[in-house]
């Protein structure tokens, strides 16, 4: 009888612990459920506008198409083969490294200095920051035409400004010495806008106390800046790195508008050179395999910031 008893007591804690186990399993089924139901749009539209595409890439990167786009012929890897001997993507994949280096820490640099001068709370610093984002409402297309009048050989505002201090006038988007710098100037107002909003958060996150110590200490304001404010918004100005480098990378809209490509190549970086491809000569292999390549190109250049510059990144 007594055997029976203890038989009875511990077989109770077991069955009690194991419906325990089962009922928080059952739980973590049911949350697992309700998360994946809510992720369930966003995979959605992320399966339909972005692995199918990539997908599709790479299966067409490996075939002839008509100009309906129809497979014509298998052809493996000769359109890579084709890619690398083409001495034209060579000098795309050279202008967009120009124009990254252009833009990348121009843009930076502009908009962490525009950010320093107006964050503080002083009375009218609201009216500068509304100023310095607005760029950031403007789109590529809109951005584009209104430099393509500043732009404008005779009636542009850049040249006349220049006869008005005896200047000759400049061919901004004929000359091929210009036409890259012209083109740069325009996107480095376009993404200022972005950067400065994202730089000026960072800044404004800064603790006050960390700027009293300072000055109690005896730290100037430019000491202050660079071994105190630089180090704290480092994850900030990490971001914006990579974000700019990639956007760089992906910059289309401002060179169709503006100089279609050329003059003289100078301004056709690989995206113009995939849409000639694919969308002018309905060659959709070339063009998938151009695309697939600049994936590539991105994804190393972001894996490399990661691996050497957020090293130097001090998170709090």
């Amino acid at each position: 009888m007594e055997k029976q008893l203890r038989s009875v007591s511990t077989s109770r804690p077991k069955t009690a612990a194991v419906s325990r186990t089962h009922s928080l399993r059952k739980l973590r089924l049911q949350e697992n459920l309700l998360a994946y139901l809510f992720l369930a749009p966003s995979l959605l539209l992320f399966g339909i506008f972005l692995f199918y595409p990539l997908l599709q890439s790479i299966y067409l990167s490996m075939h002839l198409t008509d100009p309906r786009g129809r497979i014509a012929e298998f052809v493996g890897m000769e359109n890579f083969q084709e890619l690398f001997l083409s001495e034209r993507f060579y000098q795309s994949l050279k202008v967009t490294l120009s124009f990254t280096l252009l833009t990348v820490p121009t843009c930076i640099l502009l908009a962490l200095l525009l950010a320093a001068l107006t964050q503080s709370r002083l009375r009218g610093m609201r009216v500068f920051q509304f100023i310095f984002s607005l760029p950031i409402a403007i789109s590529v297309g809109t951005g584009s035409v209104i430099w393509m009048m500043l732009f404008h050989p005779s009636v542009g505002t850049l040249n006349y400004f220049l006869s008005l201090a005896g200047i000759s006038p400049v061919g901004w988007l004929t000359d091929p010495a210009w036409a890259l710098i012209s083109v740069s100037m325009m996107t480095i107002w376009m993404t200022l806008g972005f950067n400065y909003i994202v730089l000026l958060s960072g800044l404004q996150g800064v603790p006050e106390e960390i700027y009293d110590s300072a000055k109690i200490d005896g730290s100037g304001p430019i000491r202050t800046f660079v071994q105190l404010t630089l180090p704290l918004v480092s994850p900030t100005l990490f971001f914006v790195a990579i974000v700019s480098v990639i956007g760089a990378f992906q910059s289309f809209g401002q060179m169709h508008i503006l100089t279609k490509g050329g003059p003289m190549y100078t301004t056709d970086v690989v995206v113009y050179n995939i849409y000639q491809d694919a969308f002018v000569n309905f060659r959709f292999g070339i063009g998938s395999a151009q695309a697939l390549v600049l994936f590539a190109i991105i994804l190393i250049l972001t894996v490399l910031q990661f691996t050497f510059f957020e090293k130097k990144v001090h998170y709090q």
